[in-house]
């Protein structure tokens, strides 16, 4: 029976803690301890998962074999390059960093100690999205929505690097990784000095496009995910893990069909129910033992992020007197 993994967390608010509880449940793990700037947060969440409390983060980096990073974006950087250089395996929470000069030192740093850096791009673990893989063919017209309410976490960056940067990174890794050739966006800022909505269309080379909505000013929180190939529809609920696929009739021909049933047939969408978190903690877990590579590595989190800057650079913003006085 194989070990469990001696594993730490550096970051324990909003995110990191939920990776601590998780890692303290799970069998494959030992959670060695938390770290946190803030000592009181740290002790509460160690408490909870019957775990320790570091105030030193050398110690911590001394006692394990791979840990989890959940700080603010702006500290990504310093925190991993400082995990990295003591040879320790890395899962950074999205975004990697918050600069593509930032997130290539990351990746030299890991390369250079030939260690694991996985990034915390949890989508790509949902349930819906599982689902649909199999079904997948040339996706041609990709649609997202990312409807968040307001709050004051993840306000640091604009809410492309906080919530779109999640569906940028799904379009990316549905279209194979296709090279963006024409990206055009607008947004404004509300209630942070940031971007607080932008919608952005975005043209890949082959001809692939997407058209991404993020918000974290909604009343009703939106995930989801519309994928067309020609040979179908793909709606994705990313909320439920649910999703239906509208697949074209084998023979079908135009002018001869009474009702929508008579052309497509409506399949839903299944796949092993999972908490997602636990199977992004579990992948990695695996990565680190060297059972499978990183599901999501750095160059693709670098790609993610590459592409939410593009957006943000795009975006032209309205001042919020103007749409008042329109």
């Amino acid at each position: 029976m194989t070990s469990a993994l001696p594993i730490g967390v550096i970051g324990v608010g909003a995110l990191g803690r939920h990776h601590a509880r998780h890692l303290a449940a799970s069998p494959e793990a030992m959670l060695v301890g938390v770290y946190d700037t803030d000592r009181a947060r740290a002790r509460e969440v160690a408490a909870a998962c019957g775990s320790r409390a570091f105030d030193d983060l050398d110690e911590l980096l001394g006692l394990v074999r791979a840990v989890t990073v959940a700080v603010p974006t702006p500290c990504h950087a310093e925190v991993g390059l400082r995990v990295l250089g003591r040879g320790i395996p890395m899962l950074m929470e999205k975004p990697l960093a918050a600069t593509v000069p930032e997130a290539d030192e990351l990746i030299a740093g890991a390369a250079r100690q030939g260690v694991q850096l996985q990034v915390g791009h949890i989508e790509r673990f949902n349930q819906a999205l599982r689902a649909a893989e199999p079904l997948l063919h040339h996706p041609l017209y990709l649609e997202s929505q990312r409807l968040s309410l307001f709050q004051p976490r993840g306000t640091d960056v604009a809410v492309v690097l906080d919530l779109m940067i999640h569906d940028l990174d799904l379009i990316l890794h549905l279209t194979g990784g296709a090279e963006a050739i024409d990206v055009r966006a607008s947004g404004v800022a509300v209630l942070s000095p940031h971007l607080d909505m932008v919608n952005a269309r975005v043209e890949f080379q082959g001809g692939v496009v997407a058209n991404v909505t993020a918000s974290r000013m909604a009343r009703d929180r939106v995930r989801r995910l519309r994928i067309f190939q020609a040979n179908g529809y793909l709606s994705l609920d990313l909320a439920t893990g649910r999703g239906d696929f509208m697949r074209l009739r084998d023979g079908w021909r135009p002018g001869v069909a009474q009702e929508l049933s008579d052309i497509v047939e409506f399949i839903p969408l299944d796949a092993p129910e999972a908490d997602a978190l636990s199977l992004e903690l579990h992948s990695f877990i695996h990565a680190v033992r060297g059972d499978r590579e990183a599901v999501i590595t750095g160059e693709e989190g670098r790609a993610a992020l590459a592409l939410a800057l593009r957006v943000t650079d795009a975006v032209t913003t309205t001042p919020l007197s103007q749409l008042a006085g329109k």
